[in-house]
């Protein structure tokens, strides 16, 4: 490149920037749509009102929560991926953003170009709990169980692809087990059905099933998280139990559009992550057993294709199919 070409490259970066720039000081000048991918009322929709109404205290707009459920998330994903990618468009999304491009090939947008991720809100460890009445008491009386009666244990899920039914797919692959999946159009159903001795075993979400561990409706065995729970630091997790190296945790972050402005994006970070540093927001994320993460934008990222790329192996070695 000539010296005169060099000089007008630099010139556009320096005009791009100062762009950019302006852009970020002026941003936010009316309300912000954050779009939830899952129905009201619901986990991700509880963590999406958490971070909305103290990013309009600290970005002095209106951020307005619009629930886009269907299709495991795709539907919410897809109107984001088509906004304007200007700051006005958000989305919260959960763990099923890594997991469907392994269960549908084909998506109505690319998870690794659509979006500009922004920050991983918190991760939720799950507990695998068995029937109170269930002759198992620890993750290896369950393990040797299996092993000896291959195929005639069942294990109950929300559904093919769901959350629950990873957790356990990773759990059958890592332990070397034979389990039967049953699968309920929904978490509720499926939990109803193992208090009640109906399935034996569940990978349970921690906020809705700590309440029925303590009132003896359900037996934990082991949390899925790298580390053991506050919520119940009692309980051992799976990798401590004879399962190395297993880990599942159920997630929210938040994405923009593909294509906004880094400084946008950056200020989103960093209102986000003061957010989650108030004591009333972290009391309740860990009342709901999260643990918060907030990290930064090019860190989560760098979750989400790890993510993908463990989730791949697993839908794949499964043969993992969605109705």
């Amino acid at each position: 490149m000539t010296a005169a070409g060099i000089f007008k490259a630099a010139l556009a970066a320096m005009l791009a920037a100062a762009s950019c720039g302006a852009w970020a000081q002026a941003y936010p000048a009316k309300p912000v749509k954050l779009i939830v991918t899952y129905p009201p009322a619901g986990g991700a929709d509880t963590m999406a009102r958490l971070i909305a109404a103290k990013l309009s205290e600290s970005l002095g707009q209106p951020v307005v929560v619009e629930n886009r459920p269907g299709a495991s998330g795709q539907i919410g994903a897809d109107a984001v991926a088509r906004a304007a990618p200007d700051g006005y468009t958000l989305m919260l999304d959960a763990s099923s953003y890594a997991v469907n491009p392994s269960l549908y090939p084909k998506l109505p947008y690319d998870p690794q170009k659509a979006f500009a991720p922004i920050t991983l809100l918190a991760q939720f460890p799950n507990m695998l709990v068995v029937t109170p009445s269930f002759p198992v008491n620890s993750v290896k009386d369950l393990v040797a169980m299996a092993k000896a009666k291959p195929g005639t244990i069942s294990y109950a899920s929300s559904g093919n692809g769901s959350a629950q039914h990873l957790a356990a797919e990773l759990f059958k692959q890592q332990a070397g087990v034979d389990i039967m999946h049953v699968p309920y159009k929904g978490g509720g159903p499926a939990m109803t059905d193992v208090m009640a001795g109906q399935v034996p075993v569940f990978f349970a979400n921690m906020a809705s099933g700590l309440g029925h561990v303590k009132g003896g409706k359900l037996k934990a065995l082991a949390a899925t998280g790298s580390k053991r729970s506050p919520n119940m630091p009692e309980l051992p997790t799976l990798a401590e139990s004879g399962v190395p190296g297993y880990e599942v945790y159920e997630w929210n972050a938040v994405f923009a559009p593909a294509g906004t402005p880094p400084a946008i994006v950056n200020l989103l970070y960093e209102h986000i992550a003061k957010a989650l540093a108030l004591k009333d927001v972290r009391e309740r994320i860990d009342a709901l057993g999260g643990e918060i993460v907030a990290s930064n934008p090019r860190d989560t990222e760098k979750f989400l294709v790890a993510q993908m790329a463990k989730w791949s192996k697993v839908v794949k070695q499964g043969n993992i199919k969605v109705e």
